[in-house]
């Protein structure tokens, strides 16, 4: 094996500059990606251009696995996790899961990774997004559609699902211009904008949601610890059972709701 390229100091200084907090860290994964001292320049601007790290390497590292990353699609979060490990623990071999909202299907990669006998469906609107999303979970065997939440499923699903997973948007329409640049600035819109108070999308999520679950099958949906009330009260409107799960160490806050046998 050979040794790792150590990142030159000028690219550290020039990382510290643009205002990388991690800078040492980055410069070492620009330096690695690079083949050549002009690819490492390339990939040295685009990132003090504002490029998300994640984009400008093309991958991600999501629940041990590599994830690929598109220009422009939502890339996913350590916090997300907790949506992960709480799904899996739902999962069985012939279980049906859907990834709504999918972005990169990293959280369906690693339902996938952890449960290879899972059918997985994963769902977004921007075609971007599923393009992205192929790219990921089809090697593990799933599928990827593009459409406004359950319209692209097959009908014969209707019923039939297990687990739904659904990191959607629920970042408030205001509160967006206070995002750091890298998701403000290069990443989808419609993937952060949640509507004037968050849940506009999680609203029509979980209205729909029930007639697809199975009986006893779980919705998950990813939210912030101040809006989970209202994520609570929007599951119980609709017929679910809902409760909340949190993690300190991620800063990570999920509602689960199970649909009545």
């Amino acid at each position: 094996m050979s040794p790792r390229r150590a990142a030159p100091p000028e690219v550290i200084e020039r990382l510290r500059a643009a205002g990388c907090v991690f800078a040492e860290d980055e410069a070492q994964l620009l330096t690695a990606a690079a083949g050549t001292p002009a690819e490492l320049e390339q990939l040295l601007g685009l990132r003090e251009s504002g490029l998300p790290l994640e984009q400008v390497l093309g991958w991600v590292e999501f629940c041990g696995l590599r994830i690929i990353v598109r220009p422009g699609v939502f890339v996913p979060r350590r916090r997300t996790g907790l949506l992960v490990r709480r799904a899996a623990r739902l999962l069985r071999p012939g279980s049906v899961a859907v990834d709504m909202c999918c972005g990169t299907g990293a959280v369906g990669a690693a339902l996938l990774a952890g449960e290879p006998g899972l059918t997985l469906y994963a769902v977004d609107i921007d075609p971007a997004a599923t393009n992205c999303a192929r790219e990921n979970i089809e090697p593990l065997g799933g599928i990827a559609l593009t459409g406004d939440l359950f319209s692209p499923l097959p009908r014969t699903l209707l019923g039939r699902v297990d687990v739904i997973v659904a990191n959607a948007p629920y970042v408030p329409t205001d509160a967006i211009t206070r995002m750091p640049p890298e998701a403000r600035l290069h990443e989808a819109r419609v993937a952060l904008d949640g509507g004037h108070d968050g849940h506009d999308v999680q609203r029509r999520l979980v209205a729909a949601a029930p007639e697809w679950l199975s009986p006893g099958g779980r919705l998950l949906v990813e939210t912030s610890a101040g809006q989970a009330p209202e994520t609570l009260a929007i599951f119980a409107r609709h017929g679910l059972t809902p409760h909340v799960t949190r993690s300190r160490a991620l800063d990570a806050t999920v509602v689960i709701g199970i649909r009545s046998a």
